[in-house]
């Protein structure tokens, strides 16, 4: 017989944690895995623009990067489980890596620029910021957290932060293999 995919258990406003219990679904550690679920449904949506192939498998190892992370948010620190993957620290100096070769290709910034480009740029940008917004969420979580037994896994803040880095410069460099200028940004209001 197939399992359907509702199950009621979250009718009532709870929902349950990878390694047991239940929180509520506008708890703050909800709220932060759901924002990198979001990041991580927005980094699909740029790689259906089809991006350039060096694009295509960096989003692809990222995102399989955010389903760790998102599971090591769902999972209190002191919950021991063994199908739980903690995000590794090593995860943060692949981006910085990654950000480092792939700003030798580019043209050094000297101007704020315009979020665009072409259609898998301009959906990087938009995930540039939901980076953001899920670094926000994470760091109320870090907060609550810190004061108990078990504070969250010390990778997960570095990462979300050095992403958002990543993304940005993802987004120019996609820009550049495809040959399309960046729209720098002009500081007169009436700029037409």
């Amino acid at each position: 017989m197939k399992r359907k995919i509702y199950t009621r258990t979250g009718d009532q406003g709870q929902t349950a944690l990878f390694a047991g219990g239940k929180v509520a679904k506008d708890d703050v550690r909800v709220a932060a895995y759901g924002a990198v679920d979001e990041l991580n449904a927005a980094l699909g949506s740029a790689l259906a623009f089809q991006p350039s192939t060096g694009t295509a498998r960096r989003l692809t190892w990222v995102q399989n990067q955010l389903f760790v992370l998102g599971s090591d948010l769902a999972t209190p620190a002191a919950a021991r489980s063994a199908f739980i993957t903690r995000l590794p620290k090593d995860a943060i100096t692949w981006l910085e890596e990654d950000i480092d070769a792939m700003d030798a290709d580019l043209l050094p910034l000297t101007n704020f620029i315009l979020p665009g480009g072409t259609a898998a740029a301009a959906a990087l940008h938009q995930a540039r910021t939901i980076a953001r917004r899920a670094e926000r969420e994470i760091v109320t979580l870090v907060q609550r957290e810190a004061a108990s037994d078990a504070p969250l896994n010390d990778a997960i803040l570095p990462y979300i932060n050095r992403l958002s880095d990543w993304l940005f410069v993802l987004a120019r460099w996609e820009n550049g293999q495809q040959g399309v200028s960046e729209t720098i940004w002009k500081a007169e209001t009436n700029a037409r």
